[in-house]
């Protein structure tokens, strides 16, 4: 288990999109570097006062690099520090460093944020070498020792942690997204499946009725039979593993027809409001649009403060459909919370449509929705 357990740590990637440098960054250097200069003059008990001030400045201008490249700044830096330390030690001076240096404790931080499995072992290495050495050339006693060991390893408790949570958020969503994603194909597939039984059915009668007509009206009824038939087979396979065994459902997945019947359904007053040409709306338009006001209904129940009453708009012109949801709840009231809106989100995208989602302008929570009318 322990070796299992290594072998995944080495192999753990790099974390994805490190945050490129801002203007935070370059105010911290250079405060640190501006630090180190004047602690360099002015300092009386300085030892080899140019090696430690171009030492300081490395270290300083390395920060930068901290996230991008955390091994190579933690194997120079500290590798840097472990051959002073040696030094130190074989000459019996004093140590090197000014007390700037104290920023190297970012870099642990980084180290075990931002590096790859094989980064953070290796880096690790170098770290523990610098500290062992640091402490036998300027050793003060056991507890200063230990003090002085957990303060600097602390910072790479908190980016392990800190990894942890937001590798664990990542995986929710993208968990999100993918039974979103499934959800959109089981409802193309029922409509598909609807309409393609439906051209069977029409196929198989028609060749019946054509038995008495020239051979080419067979023929083509023939071939429109099997295509139809070859069609929904290759979706049923194609979904299979998705409905979990759940058998097809033949009937179309509600719309916009049915938000009627949704807004009658729920606890607080939905006021209904449809306008402009909804009639030529592709199914999984129709049936993003009922999956949205739902959700966002349902939200609206459960978070929305004081809410009495929740208005739902449905305007459809020559090329897309609005959605616009708003409740009356209490101003500045926390919006729909969980991974709703992640679905939402999702859902529309993957349509060719957009989605926000935030406080509204006077009180309560306004959700909207643009679609095209039929689905990219």
């Amino acid at each position: 288990m322990l070796r299992n357990a290594v072998r995944s740590l080495w192999a753990e990637p790099r974390a994805p999109q490190p945050p490129q440098r801002v203007w935070r960054d370059w105010v911290l250097v250079g405060l640190l570097l501006l630090t180190a200069i004047l602690e360099g003059i002015f300092r009386n008990d300085l030892v080899w006062r140019p090696v430690a001030i171009v030492l300081a400045v490395g270290t300083v201008l390395a920060l930068l690099w901290r996230r991008t490249a955390p091994f190579e700044v933690v194997a120079g830096v500290f590798g840097t520090l472990s051959l002073l330390s040696t030094v130190t030690l074989l000459s019996g001076q004093e140590s090197v460093g000014l007390y700037v240096m104290i920023c190297v404790i970012l870099l642990p931080y980084s180290l075990f944020r931002w590096g790859s499995g094989r980064d953070i072992g290796l880096g690790m290495v170098f770290i523990l070498i610098a500290l062992a050495l640091g402490l036998a050339a300027d050793y003060t006693g056991l507890t200063e020792a230990i003090f002085g060991s957990m303060f600097l390893l602390f910072p790479a408790t908190v980016g392990a942690a800190v990894r942890y949570r937001t590798s664990s958020r990542v995986r929710e969503l993208d968990q999100m997204r993918l039974r979103e994603r499934e959800q959109l194909a089981r409802e193309l597939h029922d409509t598909v499946a609807h309409h393609v039984s439906a051209i069977v059915i029409r196929a198989q009668a028609g060749r019946i009725v054509a038995a008495s007509d020239p051979s080419a009206a067979v023929d083509a009824l023939s071939i429109i039979e099997t295509e139809a038939t070859r069609t929904l087979a290759e979706m049923r396979v194609m979904v299979a593993g998705l409905r979990q065994d759940e058998a097809a459902a033949m009937a179309p997945q509600p719309g916009v027809a049915d938000l009627e019947q949704l807004a009658r359904g729920s606890r607080l007053h939905v006021d209904l409001d449809l306008s402009g040409d909804l009639d030529d709306l592709g199914p999984s338009v129709g049936a993003a649009l009922y999956r949205i006001a739902q959700e966002s209904i349902t939200n609206a129940v459960r978070h929305a403060r004081a809410a009495t009453r929740v208005d739902v708009r449905v305007a459809g012109d020559v090329d897309q459909v609005r959605l616009t949801i708003q409740d009356d709840g209490e101003a500045g009231a926390p919006g729909p919370v969980g991974y709703g809106l992640v679905g939402m989100t999702e859902r529309a995208a993957l349509l060719g449509g957009s989605f926000e989602a935030g406080p509204g302008p006077d009180r309560g929570w306004t959700v909207e929705a643009v679609l095209p009318k039929a689905a990219r």
